[in-house]
């Protein structure tokens, strides 16, 4: 008879079989990357984008900057995607069965391991951001438009985003095992297909609830629906509210976290 495992100890596992991996040394890199490109844009001024966009002493302007973090969160989805498929592509989870029979507990403590992954990364992430938008701010002299609280607030939301968005890079990784297409599919997704939405009247009004029009809700991000309608010469797409788009980024966190075990429970992985 197998002994049980303690989830406790399969999710220990995971955690330590994700640090052998260069996968951690990557993600660290992409999330200092992703925190400094903030402090880049805040240097340049969201006055200085094309199109512009308020200064930092106002309200939409520091909005606008944190807002283009948030679209980094496809980095850690990607992260989630490939830690996955490559499972597949190199075998590995078959061993890793071997010491979880019961399948599903198995998955369970990948889930709860890459969350935990993706919430590290997120808080890397906002750190070096927050600092450098600070930094910048000072450097250039001005005060922030946002109370310091309302910034880190508008942090700690994206951090936990980024923890959603590894989650759903997950799902995708169990649901394609192939790791160039499901990175392919994933970026064409975040990059592509949601932004060519919000150009078709009558479709857009399912960017709201997409995970980049909820996650643009919960940091009152306009920018890019903004300066799409000014090209298009059509209206601007209305946002969910912040507790609302939360709401949705949570249904999406569940319907990954669903398809991320139940899809493996009746795939072959031998």
């Amino acid at each position: 008879m197998t002994a049980s495992i303690s989830p406790r100890a399969l999710v220990s596992a995971e955690l330590r079989r994700l640090a052998a991996t260069r996968l951690p040394m990557w993600g660290s890199l992409a999330a200092l990357g992703s925190g400094g490109f903030v402090g880049l844009l805040a240097l340049v001024g969201p006055e200085n984008f094309d199109p512009p966009a308020p200064g930092l002493d106002t309200a939409p302007g520091v909005r606008a900057v944190l807002g283009l973090l948030g679209l980094c969160a496809f980095i850690p989805a990607l992260l989630g995607t490939t830690a996955v498929a490559s499972e597949y592509r190199h075998r590995t989870i078959t061993t890793t069965a071997l010491f979880a029979p019961r399948r599903w507990t198995m998955l369970a403590a990948k889930l709860a391991a890459y969350a935990i992954a993706g919430l590290a990364y997120g808080l890397i992430a906002v750190t070096v951001a927050g600092a450098a938008l600070f930094g910048a701010a000072a450097v250039k002299g001005v005060a922030l438009g946002l109370p310091t609280a309302t910034v880190l607030a508008l942090l700690s939301r994206i951090a936990v985003t980024m923890a959603v968005y590894t989650l759903v890079g997950v799902a995708v990784g169990a649901l394609i095992p192939n790791q160039v297409a499901a990175a392919a599919i994933l970026g064409a997704y975040f990059y592509m297909i949601e932004t060519a939405l919000l150009l078709v009247p009558g479709v857009k009004e399912l960017y709201p609830y997409l995970p980049g029009g909820a996650t643009a809700a919960l940091t009152g991000f306009t920018f890019l629906a903004d300066a799409l309608a000014e090209q298009t010469g059509g209206g601007a797409t209305s946002l969910l509210s912040a507790p609302l788009g939360a709401t949705v980024l949570l249904g999406y966190a569940v319907v990954a976290a669903v398809i991320a075990v139940i899809v493996p429970l009746r795939r072959d992985i031998t």
